[in-house]
């Protein structure tokens, strides 16, 4: 890799570093090609992504951002998962290391906020920006509803009366 590659690299980097909301650190060493894809696919239908990239040029681009706290992971056959959303990256990777033992997920940093494996599976257990959004949907509609029972329910009662005096006096 010459040093203009290097430089690009370490730009790109620079951006994820930035812009992520979280970033995981896991070991992939014995992972075949199909599994490596496999994962990059889950990762892109989640909004997440996969790098994996030397760790000095990772430690460079670390340098000075939030998420540097990450450095002392970056220590063998390690990859970097990263996403906007601050759970989907982290779901993704401990479902994934789940069923595959050759994938172990090491932690990872939220913003400012180390992370241990542990810290990420529990990023993991929360829900994501998009289920928040439905349940958020949900409580602000429920009123709405209710409020419209409770319009029609009174009309509702007094047909039935009216209906059961009507029945009573035919009968």
């Amino acid at each position: 890799m010459d040093r203009a590659a290097k430089a690009e690299l370490v730009a790109t980097l620079n951006d994820v570093f930035s812009n992520a909301g979280v970033v995981v650190v896991a070991h992939y060493s014995g992972l075949s090609v199909a599994d490596m894809q496999k994962l990059r696919r889950e990762m892109k239908q989640a909004g997440a992504s996969v790098k994996v990239a030397k760790n000095r040029i990772a430690k460079i681009a670390l340098e000075g951002k939030d998420v540097a706290s990450i450095a002392p992971l970056l220590k063998g056959p390690t990859l970097l998962a990263y996403s906007s959303d601050p759970v989907a990256a982290a779901k993704v990777a401990v479902d994934f290391a789940k069923t595959n033992e050759k994938f172990k997920v090491l932690g990872g940093a939220m913003g400012a906020t180390s992370l241990n494996a542990d810290g990420v599976k529990a990023l993991a257990s929360l829900p994501s920006l998009d289920e928040l959004r439905g349940k958020l949907v949900g409580l602000i509609q429920a009123p709405a509803t209710k409020l419209a029972q409770l319009s029609t329910a009174p009309a509702a009662k007094l047909a039935r009366v009216v209906g059961a005096y009507a029945n009573k006096d035919a009968a």
